[in-house]
């Protein structure tokens, strides 16, 4: 997996759209909410313009995510409830950046064996995105794996809406077609799923090391 990505289109302008990362600079901060995992602040942002404006945040940890996917290219999901939306949602495993000095990719095969019980060897960067930018400044990488077992020994010990959460293995054509039906809607899922069934199309060539640049990733912002 991984390799050259296909020739571009002659007709291409030379400069490939990429966002670019540079805040403008604040004047002050409030801190309006300090939460057990995000915090709520009001920035004041001097625009280009010197205009003043106010804009509230919620500054949050950031995560990382992981599409498990066997040689029968079926995909390990799990049916997790999410009460801020009323709804139980297939996922991704996935979790928060909360472990000082933790890795990405340690945090994330972490994270696969919390809420799976499984471990992989063959692992790639498939996708880097902001989860809801007009608000949060949430980063979050999903993590392609190939050669996914079972995990010996005991489970990790789940808790609250985890613990009688269902694991199962979907095929990848069936989870991006019930996407496009509008039948599942987190959308980690959603950008994985479409991400690799693209990837695939093309060979894996989109794929990148494990240890991938993460120019916008979490601590961007925040050193």
């Amino acid at each position: 997996m991984g390799g050259t990505p296909a020739d571009l289109p002659a007709d291409l302008p030379a400069d490939l759209p990429a966002d670019l990362p540079g805040a403008h600079p604040v004047t002050a901060t409030v801190l309006d909410f300090s939460g057990q995992v995000w915090d709520v602040v009001t920035d004041t942002v001097t625009l280009p313009s010197g205009e003043q404006v106010r804009r509230d945040l919620i500054r949050h940890p950031s995560a990382v995510a992981v599409l498990a996917l066997d040689d029968a290219d079926r995909v390990l999901v799990i049916h997790q409830y999410r009460h801020p939306v009323g709804a139980t949602l297939w996922e991704l495993p996935a979790g928060l950046l909360d472990i000082a000095g933790e890795g990405l990719q340690v945090a994330a095969a972490r994270e696969l064996w919390e809420e799976t019980h499984h471990e992989g060897d063959d692992w790639f960067v498939l996708a880097d995105f902001f989860t809801s930018p007009g608000f949060c400044d949430e980063a979050l990488r999903i993590y392609l794996v190939r050669d996914v077992r079972s995990s010996a020994g005991d489970q990790h010990e789940r808790h609250g809406e985890e613990r009688d959460m269902p694991v199962e293995w979907i095929p990848l054509d069936v989870l991006r077609d019930q996407i496009l039906a509008g039948e599942l809607h987190n959308p980690v899922l959603l950008v994985g799923v479409l991400a690799a069934c693209a990837s695939r199309a093309a060979g894996w060539a989109s794929l990148r090391p494990a240890d991938a640049p993460w120019p916008l990733g979490p601590h961007h912002l925040r050193p």
